[in-house]
């Protein structure tokens, strides 16, 4: 699970992130949506402890990020919105070094690696230079990396971005299953339709406060509208 307590960052006198509270549990499929300079990203970082907050406490089942670090990042899979892999190592190559990481045993590293090549459709270059991939073709290896040890908690920033329409859908479909095997799974996204597409809660944060959180007939609701999510975020953040 994801508990936020407080959680604040500044940057000089700009407050990115203002006193944010918020638990996702476990099973349950989160998205976290707002304008362009919201908070997100910066919400996200400080989760997977790639920020240090400025007030409060990012907790990962049970963990805190800052004073349990490894511990809070043993639960992890983190994906930003930038893939980024090793030029001069293969996607087969790059998998293997995380899973090294994560202390996976051999047998179960080359089990894993095998299924999400064959969810992913990677085959066809999994044993190529990452040098030659597409932005598609990365996002597709980083994702598959980052769930080789089963996280219980699974963090993505854009997760569509660079994903044509069939490996959008894939990737819904395994990050769904994530949820349904008891994971936390927390995006951000400007894809709203995505958001509305798999969610079991959404949030919306504007100028780093969250405006409105619940499920999408709750969304709706405190939008008053009976539309789509889009037309209820773009009033929600107007308002706000």
């Amino acid at each position: 699970m994801i508990k936020l307590e407080n959680l604040t960052k500044r940057f000089g006198g700009l407050t990115a992130v203002d006193h944010l509270n918020l638990e996702v549990p476990p099973g349950e499929f989160f998205a976290f949506i707002g304008p362009n300079g919201a908070g997100k990203t910066t919400t996200l970082k400080m989760i997977a402890g790639l920020l240090r907050p400025t007030e409060g406490r990012a907790l990962l089942c049970g963990h805190d990020m800052q004073a349990d670090y490894v511990a809070a990042k043993s639960v992890l899979s983190y994906v930003p919105d930038q893939p980024y892999l090793y030029d001069k190592l293969t996607g087969r190559e790059f998998m293997y070094f995380v899973a090294k990481m994560y202390r996976l045993p051999k047998a179960e590293t080359e089990r894993k690696a095998r299924e999400l090549s064959e969810t992913f459709e990677m085959g066809s270059f999994l044993d190529e230079l990452a040098e030659t991939y597409s932005h598609g073709m990365k996002q597709r290896v980083v994702i598959s990396a980052a769930l080789l040890h089963s996280p219980k908690v699974v963090v993505v920033d854009e997760p569509t971005v660079g994903l044509d329409p069939k490996g959008a859908s894939i990737l819904k479909g395994v990050l769904r299953e994530q949820s349904r095997r008891g994971a936390t799974v927390f995006i951000s996204t400007h894809t709203l339709s995505f958001a509305e597409a798999v969610s079991d809660r959404v949030g919306i944060i504007h100028r780093g406060r969250l405006i409105a959180l619940g499920a999408l007939d709750d969304i709706l609701r405190a939008a008053r509208t009976d539309g789509r999510l889009e037309e209820a975020f773009l009033r929600l953040t107007e308002e706000g």
